[in-house]
């Protein structure tokens, strides 16, 4: 894995979202508790909506648009909805926020 630094874990609101924009398109980067990062794609298969804009509540997301929802996990849609979101390996170092590089290249272009 090539661990990229996209910054400090106070950069990220609690129980929210930041993008980090990538060659690949913007990878949405959730912090859902003091010391508890994910990243997941930003769009939601759904209508496209952007999920750093969503409603972040426990291990999920709710898009901004349709109200659909995520485990950041799995990235599983959630109840009767189908569909899924890709996710990302992502770990705290030292209160940095480090996001597996290669796992985000293999994905295709937004």
């Amino acid at each position: 894995m090539s661990w990229i630094d996209i910054g400090h874990i106070d950069d990220v609101p609690l129980r929210g979202a930041r993008l980090v924009k990538t060659h690949v398109g913007c990878v949405a980067v959730f912090r859902t508790d003091e010391a508890e990062v994910f990243a997941a794609s930003n769009t939601c298969p759904h209508k496209k909506g952007p999920l750093s804009e969503g409603i972040v509540h426990g291990h999920k997301v709710t898009c901004p648009l349709h109200n659909w929802v995520f485990d950041l996990t799995t990235g599983e849609a959630q109840g009767a909805d189908d569909g899924r979101i890709s996710t990302y390996p992502v770990r705290l170092e030292d209160g940095r926020i480090l996001l597996d590089g290669a796992a985000v290249s293999r994905r295709s272009a937004a």
